[in-house]
């Protein structure tokens, strides 16, 4: 088990495999490194680089949990950076995981090579962000792995064609099972720090601290966050971008579908 210890004394768990292209992968605002469990095979030969945000999956909990917000996450994001002696990393970040790369390109554009985003924009549907705030910071109705699986294609907004065991390998990716039922794996004082936090502050300005940088978006044609209208002006404000929108996938695509798949690996032929 691989961790860091950032500058405030946390101890944080991350991955670090393979050579050639640095990629941090970021997951998204409640999931882990296990969020690339499934891209992670088809990807072009690479040095492979995972973590988990404080207070999430393996890295320990703050005590302070107004310190879970995007500023203090790309702090750790370089500290990381620093402890592997990585000058500069591309990044495909998930969800949150594309905001904090665009945080990144905007607080040091010298350490971000290039960013593929998952299903995030500058602009955030407000219906999606209410949604995710239904389950934040609570254990799971479901009682069991299988309750769990057999209730996400119901929960799960825009997602289709969905086989039977990805969605048990979903629930146990995403929940711990416990003689009292389903647990999350994330501090649940991550719903205050996001209810502490307000609104979000005009993003543009950081997506467009990606300027002349590898780019592209993946987007769920059913996303339910990330709106058709809004991934069309980041396409207009970047036109060299690479856009893949996946069928039959709401918030978030897994990304290894074949249109997210052909996206990757093109962007991350723009940076080797």
């Amino acid at each position: 088990m691989s961790t860091f210890q950032t500058s405030d004394g946390l101890t944080l768990y991350f991955e670090d495999e393979g050579q050639g292209l640095p990629l941090l992968c970021l997951p998204g605002l409640t999931r882990t490194t296990q969020d690339f469990q499934y891209v992670t095979p088809h990807l072009p030969p690479c040095r492979l680089i995972k973590m988990d945000y404080r207070g999430r999956g393996q890295s320990q909990w703050d005590q302070n949990w107004q310190n879970y917000t995007l500023p203090i996450e790309i702090r750790d994001v370089m500290e990381l950076m620093d402890h592997l002696s990585l000058a500069s990393v591309a990044i495909l970040g998930t969800s949150r995981g594309g905001l904090n790369a665009m945080g990144l390109a905007a607080a040091a554009p010298d350490r971000l090579l290039g960013a593929a985003l998952n299903d995030v924009g500058p602009e955030l549907d407000p219906a999606g962000l209410s949604g995710i705030m239904t389950y934040l910071g609570k254990r799971p109705a479901a009682r069991s792995h299988a309750e769990a699986a057999a209730a996400l294609p119901h929960v799960l907004k825009g997602f289709d064609d969905v086989p039977t065991e990805r969605w048990m390998q979903e629930a146990r990716t995403h929940f711990i099972e416990t003689h009292d039922g389903l647990d999350i794996t994330y501090d649940p004082h991550l719903r205050d720090a996001v209810e502490a936090g307000g609104e979000l502050p005009d993003l543009w300005p950081f997506f467009d601290a990606l300027a002349g940088k590898p780019l592209a978006l993946i987007r769920g044609a059913g996303s339910d966050l990330l709106s058709a209208g809004i991934a069309q002006k980041m396409q207009d404000r970047r036109p060299d971008m690479i856009y893949a929108e996946v069928p039959d996938r709401g918030h978030v695509p897994f990304l290894d579908e074949p249109e997210a798949l052909r996206a990757t690996r093109t962007w991350m032929e723009q940076m080797t």
